[in-house]
């Protein structure tokens, strides 16, 4: 038998977790593959330069010393592929460079730590005490990530909240907005404050703010649900914006005017009435519901019938746009997930930090909103083209002259 009985214990503050290690090396890997294979797609890009003796122009020069990223599986070493022009001098403006997307220069975390940070903050967790709970999250050897660190990160995030609340958007013009807006087919946070959503001075503050900084051109539809102080605002602020009602929360609406037992057949009749092809299947649709419903459930067909105009804006818009502008779906996620998030920590932080947190929760995940489908239909909504049941309204050249004529 052994005379070694000394058993070595896990010491305060680590872990030995052996499916950690296994996926922190298979990280390591599939980085190190990564950043070689971007590399290599460079180097292909230049491959037919060469040098005046014919070589190659661009070459592999070795590598970076060796880094650690913090990553949400805890720190990963990783070493960055080097790339020389043999042509050009380090300070000639002519110099090829290669700027790594995967691995940016001095990038000392992943993006998901850079989420991981706010969310904690928004939970309740102190400036002193994320050490600890990082630690215990991603490591005890976690980089980077003291109290002071994340003092200072703090403060970059709250400047860069102020910046990009007080941009310049005289260069922007949106076709759509919900709480953010359209721009190119492509979802962008036009702005947020904190308030009431019932309160119409909220969101007329918010909304003159954004018209204040260069954004003149008003949208031309907006989509949002019937309770908010919103419409209120965008009537004063935005008279010719069009209203469009989100059907997702119009149909919880009258749901709960109804029966439990009513809920299955006027969800499918409801459905009816924005999935028909044209206005007027529509109208026909919304007629049904309410002779359906007001004599026994006159609550839940007035709840229908009071939004009709706004209910049905969609089909003056492309068919292409129609499943992004008949409900808030779009933004819902992102704004109920800051919502979960923040409402441990009510009172626990100062408002200015409060909405950096915010902010950077928000500015991470607008990077994974869809791009609107159809976008290449936007600029003809800019010209004024009509469309009808989401087609496009072709005009006759004579019905033009006759128009010209007539002005």
């Amino acid at each position: 038998m052994p005379n070694d009985t000394v058993i070595k214990l896990i010491q305060p503050g680590t872990f030995n977790d052996q499916l950690t290690d296994v996926l922190r090396n298979g990280a390591r890997a599939l980085l190190a593959q990564a950043v070689e294979a971007e590399v290599a797609d460079f180097l292909g890009t230049h491959a037919e330069l060469k040098t005046a003796d014919g070589h190659r122009r661009v070459v592999r020069h070795g590598h970076l010393p060796e880094r650690e990223v913090m990553t949400g599986i805890g720190p990963v070493a990783v070493r960055q592929p080097r790339v020389r022009d043999r042509e050009a001098e380090a300070d000639d403006p002519e110099r090829i460079h290669f700027t790594p997307m995967i691995l940016p220069p001095y990038a000392r975390r992943s993006k998901s730590l850079e989420m991981l940070i706010p969310i904690l903050y928004l939970k309740g967790i102190s400036t002193g005490d994320f050490e600890e709970a990082l630690a215990a999250l991603l490591g005890k050897d976690a980089p980077g990530l003291s109290a002071s660190t994340i003092a200072r990160l703090k403060e970059v995030w709250v400047d860069e909240h102020k910046r990009w609340n007080e941009r310049d958007l005289s260069a922007k013009r949106y076709v759509y907005v919900w709480a953010d807006g359209i721009h190119r087919g492509k979802k962008e946070l036009i702005g947020f404050t904190d308030g009431t959503r019932e309160s119409a001075h909220d969101w007329r503050t918010l909304l003159l703010d954004l018209k204040r900084r260069g954004l003149a051109i008003a949208p031309e539809l907006a989509v949002a649900d019937g309770a908010l102080g919103f419409w209120k605002a965008l009537g004063e602020v935005w008279p010719k914006t069009r209203e469009q009602r989100c059907w997702v929360h119009k149909t919880a609406n009258v749901l709960n005017r109804l029966p439990k037992s009513q809920h299955a057949k006027a969800k499918r009749a409801l459905q009816a009435i924005w999935m028909a092809e044209t206005q007027t299947d529509a109208d026909a649709a919304f007629d049904a519901f309410i002779e359906s419903y007001e004599v026994k459930y006159d609550k839940a067909a007035e709840c229908l019938r009071k939004d009709r105009e706004a209910l049905l804006a969609f089909y003056d818009f492309p068919a292409e746009h129609w499943k992004h502008l008949r409900t808030t779906n779009p933004i819902e996620s992102t704004f109920a997930t800051v919502r979960h998030r923040t409402i441990r920590s009510k009172g626990c932080l100062s408002n200015k930090t409060a909405l950096a947190m915010v902010f950077k929760l928000v500015d991470g995940a607008q990077k994974t909103w869809r791009k609107l489908d159809g976008h290449n239909q936007l600029p003809k909504i800019i010209q004024g083209v009509k469309f009808t049941d989401g087609l496009e309204v072709v005009v006759k050249p004579a019905a033009i002259q006759a128009q010209t004529a007539a002005a």
